[in-house]
């Protein structure tokens, strides 16, 4: 009988067809709250990216966290040649959730996009969200598939919704606890400004704050995924926020820390919140002890950094002999660091885990799971 751990994902309603609209009937308001950093150089073509969305009125909220370069600027010359545009300039460097926060205090309209100025919305994509919205009111977060990119021309991209899928948030919330993961990138979000300022703005977490946020959004609405279309593009630098100051153990350390945040704030039914949070505890756990596997298989294993993820995986509270991933560390450990590598029980673990890789992928590309 399958474990919590490997249970099927909840269902999920589809809706295709001439129900899938491209836009909503009556254009909504939309505050899209730009952050930015010393992304001069970036920023034009972020903010375009947002004047430029048809069938929706949208409003551009800059804010300037103490940008050391020219951004300031850049961003007061957009907003003197578009009245769309607003600009706000923090006083001192309060980082992306004080930034985002700031923003999102000005906000003015019905539904909300947080961008990084490096970032980019794809045309048409600010329709295609609020027209699913527009179709159910209980959503209170919609997104779609991110195109990551590098340098400085996006690619192509998909730009027909063709489905809708439509998750109860308590369902939605459920598999990310079992899973462990953050599904959603970022600017591929179109958030409710009525759920939003129901649940609160960002709360102070390391790298983890949006998917904080989107989580205990869930815990108030429905969630909405766009399949068939690409909602924005998600650019790949070496100066970005998710490619610095971000090694293995940090990110397991603040997904953590935003599953414990979001399950121990008091909202919610408590007994349901501790069964959620042991479920993602759990999904933690083992992946520490499949990465000590795998380092294991790579010719490292009973060094500093298998220790570490063993560690990591005590320190959350579970049983670790029940997790999938228990039988090929007990196997690589046995062997011992020089001959894990040629373990039967390993080897078939990380083989299966392989196999299961494309399953997982095409599963976040076509469903946003």
């Amino acid at each position: 009988m399958p474990t919590s751990r490997t249970a099927a994902p909840p269902a999920r309603q589809v809706v295709t067809g001439p129900q899938v609209h491209q836009r909503p009937s009556v254009a909504p308001a939309v505050s899209v709250v730009v952050l930015c950093y010393n992304y001069a150089h970036y920023l034009p073509a972020s903010v375009h990216s947002a004047l430029s969305q048809v069938g929706v009125e949208i409003e551009v909220i800059i804010v300037d966290d103490t940008s050391t370069d020219n951004s300031l600027a850049v961003a007061r010359g957009l907003a003197a040649a578009d009245s769309r545009v607003r600009v706000i300039a923090n006083a001192s460097n309060l980082g992306m959730v004080g930034t985002f926060n700031n923003g999102l205090a000005a906000a003015t309209g019905e539904f909300v996009i947080r961008l990084d100025a490096d970032d980019l919305l794809t045309p048409g994509s600010v329709a295609r969200a609020t027209a699913l919205a527009e179709a159910f009111p209980e959503v209170g977060l919609v997104y779609g598939r991110p195109v990551h990119f590098a340098g400085s021309e996006p690619p192509t991209h998909r730009d027909t919704a063709r489905q809708w899928d439509l998750w109860s948030g308590s369902q939605w919330l459920e598999l990310r606890c079992r899973r462990g993961v953050n599904c959603v990138t970022s600017p591929e979000v179109l958030m409710r400004k009525t759920v939003v300022d129901r649940v609160g703005p960002q709360r102070p977490l390391g790298h983890t704050p949006d998917m904080e946020l989107w989580m205990r959004i869930a815990r108030e609405s429905d969630i909405g995924w766009i399949g068939g279309a690409d909602q924005a593009w998600h650019r790949e630098h070496d100066d970005s926020m998710s490619a610095t100051g971000l090694d293995v153990m940090t990110d397991l350390h603040d997904r953590t820390e935003a599953f414990e945040v979001l399950l121990t704030d008091g909202h919610g039914d408590p007994r349901e919140n501790s069964r959620l949070l042991m479920l993602a505890r759990e999904a933690l756990a083992d992946e520490a002890i499949a990465r000590a596997s795998a380092a294991y298989a790579r010719g490292r294993g009973g060094g500093a950094e298998t220790d570490g993820y063993v560690a990591f995986a005590s320190s959350l509270g579970v049983d670790l002999d029940t997790l999938p991933h228990s039988a090929s560390l007990r196997s690589a450990k046995r062997a011992g660091p020089s001959r894990a590598r040629f373990s039967p029980g390993l080897l078939a673990r990380l083989v299966a885990d392989r196999l299961d890789r494309p399953r997982r992928r095409r599963e976040w590309l076509d469903r946003g799971i």
